[in-house]
């Protein structure tokens, strides 16, 4: 039975995909939209996260705009901390091509695909994956131009930012996924920490249901809420908010 939504034309013909009909959709492995379109996945797996959004290329839309801007920036040396299966590390080495990007998880499954994922995208040469992340490892990456650190850490960020280590990060750029979830002073005490050395921008994460209703990609059109909501969805637990600091020292990008 054809199910017809007010949030849809009333002349589509809805349908519903199947599971096979899903992963054939993105058989290929290529990401189709967004900052890092074009970015080949060597195996059809994401760690940590939904596949299908990053394959769609609608994965953490609402920080897509930072993301070309940074892309467009000039950074010389990348660090993505928990960088899972490289869909950060990879992508931002495709776009920023003289970048050197150092992705760091503790997971040894995800320093291998990130490996993988740098082969497969001819960026090899350019992005070392490692395991354990310290504030003190910021200091044995000389930046050459302008440095971007990437974080993700699942609230470890709160031991990676501290007053102690404040000043090693200083002249460094920072994008960070924030987790209150895990400890609902995390975000506060970021903002506060950073106040006097970066100036910050901040954004927070859609509702899986609205990224449903709202999202406007080609390889939805004519597809049931539910299949929409099968690709779409990231399933994250809460509400996320993202930090962009950049140092007051600098001109912003």
């Amino acid at each position: 039975m054809t199910v017809i939504d007010r949030h849809l034309p009333a002349t589509e013909e809805l349908r519903a995909l199947s599971f096979a009909e899903l992963h054939q959709l993105f058989a290929d492995g290529i990401v189709k939209h967004g900052p890092f379109a074009g970015l080949k996945y060597p195996l059809l797996a994401s760690i940590g996260s939904a596949l299908y959004p990053k394959l769609l290329g609608c994965y953490e839309a609402e920080i897509q705009d930072w993301v070309e801007v940074i892309c467009n920036t000039d950074y010389s040396e990348i660090v993505d901390v928990g960088c899972a299966e490289g869909f950060y590390a990879v992508g931002l080495a495709r776009r920023i091509s003289d970048a050197r990007v150092f992705a760091y998880d503790t997971d040894p499954e995800a320093q291998r695909m990130t490996t993988l994922m740098a082969a497969a995208n001819g960026v090899a040469d350019r992005v070392t994956a490692r395991g354990t992340f310290a504030a003190g490892d910021i200091t044995s990456i000389p930046v050459r131009r302008r440095g971007l650190l990437v974080c993700d850490c699942e609230g470890h960020e709160r031991n990676i930012f501290t007053a102690e280590t404040l000043s090693l990060f200083a002249d460094w750029d920072i994008l960070i996924e924030t987790h209150d979830l895990f400890d609902i002073t995390i975000s506060t005490n970021l903002a506060r920490l950073f106040a006097t050395t970066h100036s910050l921008r901040t954004a927070i994460s859609k509702d899986d249901i609205q990224k449903v209703k709202t999202y406007r990609y080609p390889e939805l059109e004519g597809l049931d809420l539910r299949t929409r909501h099968s690709i779409v969805s990231e399933y994250r637990p809460s509400l996320m908010e993202w930090f962009f600091l950049t140092p007051l020292s600098k001109p912003a990008p």
